[in-house]
């Protein structure tokens, strides 16, 4: 059992930034990947952001390429997705996830999800 606790979200303006965080606690070991995903109110759940646990490419989808940037501290187990130049259409849900590969939580093939922070960009 892997147990992830995200932190960070919050309410920001447009064009600021916010740090999230997800900690990793329990069987970690086994996970190869780990990464976020959004969902926005009334909207399917989005691939953001993975990074390889191992050797740590990132990945990021084209709609926060640029703003966003994935990150680890491999010491703490925990995943960072700091967010810059917010836009209102950023506002969602983030999950935390990990997976057996980065192609894997792209494909939303998770094995852990978070219980996920509220981000809210107002205009």
């Amino acid at each position: 059992q892997v147990q992830l606790i995200e932190s960070g979200g919050g309410l920001v303006q447009a064009g600021g930034s916010l740090r999230l965080s997800c900690a990793a606690s329990g069987r970690t070991f086994s996970m190869s990947a780990m990464g976020w995903f959004r969902q926005a109110s009334g909207k399917e759940r989005d691939f953001v952001a993975a990074m390889s646990w191992s050797g740590g490419t990132t990945y990021y989808a084209d709609s926060v390429k640029g703003r966003f940037t994935i990150s680890r501290d491999n010491a703490k187990n925990t995943v960072y997705l700091q967010m810059n130049s917010l836009k209102p259409e950023d506002t969602a849900v983030y999950y935390c996830a990990t997976a057996r590969s980065s192609d894997q939580l792209k494909r939303l093939t998770i094995d852990y999800w978070g219980q996920g922070t509220q981000v809210t960009v107002s205009s």
